[in-house]
């Protein structure tokens, strides 16, 4: 004769995680991938002109960055409040370029260095004589393609 099973109610079955640590680790790898991190830490306050032409960096990575401006709040005790020259992270003067140039074109591949662009983010309210004097140190260490940062000008409809 035959024999009949009872059913136990044994509830819902569990849910399968096998795939999940898979599924995190692309987010992880797309969020590193998609997300730009700040290079230095801005020390000196810099307010760009406005710009009717903008022109793109092709490749940031192949850019140095010289900021110029007056010292933030809190270094305005230490250093005042005349324009100061930026690189990296720390307060630099015009003698220090040339260094600063050498070291970011060693730091590039041999192919990339005729490539190499400074990008300069000036205050509109600093003088002309320190940009002057920052231009003249670029041209004496053979950094020639220059450009400038601006912010775009508001675009305005006229109907």
């Amino acid at each position: 004769m035959a024999t009949f099973k009872t059913k136990t109610d044994k509830g819902l079955k569990p849910l399968n995680t096998a795939s999940l640590p898979d599924i995190v680790f692309m987010l992880l790898f797309f969020f590193m991938i998609s997300t730009s991190f700040r290079q230095t830490e801005r020390v000196v306050s810099v307010k760009l002109p406005e710009a009717t032409e903008v022109a793109k960096l092709d490749r940031k990575d192949l850019a140095s960055y010289i900021n110029i401006g007056t010292p933030i709040p809190a270094y305005q005790g230490q250093f005042g409040t005349d324009a100061r020259i930026q690189l990296n992270d720390s307060f630099s003067t015009i003698d220090d370029i040339r260094d600063f140039i050498a070291a970011s074109r060693e730091s590039m591949s041999e192919a990339d260095r005729p490539l190499m662009t400074v990008a300069l983010k000036v205050d509109e309210n600093v003088r002309m004589g320190i940009v002057t004097d920052v231009k003249q140190e670029l041209r004496r260490c053979s950094a020639l393609k220059i450009m400038y940062s601006t912010r775009r000008k508001a675009e305005t409809n006229s109907f």
